[in-house]
């Protein structure tokens, strides 16, 4: 649960917690959606890929800036653990999460919207996370928001694509590019299987 905020060629992070994309049933509807977990409830109850819990949430108040559609979650309970025997061979990588200050530490690359969702949803490293963007210094108040997708695994890894540059909106039409060199320095200092 990693929330980015951009401020032309500024860029700041806030690790709050995990995001996990659940297969069930809120209410009477049965669909996929995203929950946010807390750093402290991932840490108690080790959720991963292939798990099934049960729980109780509240709805977010501003999707535009969340990727999860509901946090809070309580009463929360592993109901079925995934078996280890049935993990196949990454990419993607599945198991349970490292810590938010693992994640902090390795950096990211950006991601290509479309090989996040096709391939890079169920890998630990891939992330799907809000942006809000301060358009004017000088007006604070002029926001707007979007969602990018990162990547906090191997450089080496045969899904990756990068996608295109972002582009960031800043006051009277100026637009700053985000060069690659950015996530090279991001990711400088893993080797291409770390």
């Amino acid at each position: 649960w990693i929330r980015l905020s951009r401020s032309f060629d500024e860029r700041s992070h806030s690790y709050l917690g995990y995001v996990l994309l659940m297969d069930g049933q809120i209410g009477e509807e049965e669909r996929e959606f995203w929950i946010g977990l807390g750093k402290g409830a991932q840490a108690k109850h080790q959720l991963q890929v292939g798990d099934r819990a049960s729980g109780l949430g509240r709805s977010v108040s501003d999707l535009r800036k969340e990727v999860a559609e509901l946090y809070k979650i309580s009463k929360l309970a592993a109901t079925e653990r995934f078996a280890a025997s049935v993990m196949h061979s990454p990419p993607p990588w599945v198991g349970v999460p490292p810590t938010l200050e693992v994640y902090r530490e390795r950096g990211h690359r950006r991601l290509a919207a479309r090989t996040y969702d096709t391939k890079c949803r169920s890998c630990l490293w891939g992330c799907r996370m809000p942006v809000e963007m301060i358009i004017d210094h000088w007006n604070p108040q002029q926001r707007r928001y979007r969602m990018e997708t990162f990547c906090y695994g191997p450089t080496a890894c045969d899904l990756y694509r990068a996608g295109p540059k972002r582009k960031v909106p800043g006051r009277r039409g100026m637009t700053y590019v985000e060069e690659d060199w950015i996530d090279e320095q991001e990711t400088s200092h893993r080797g291409p299987d770390d």
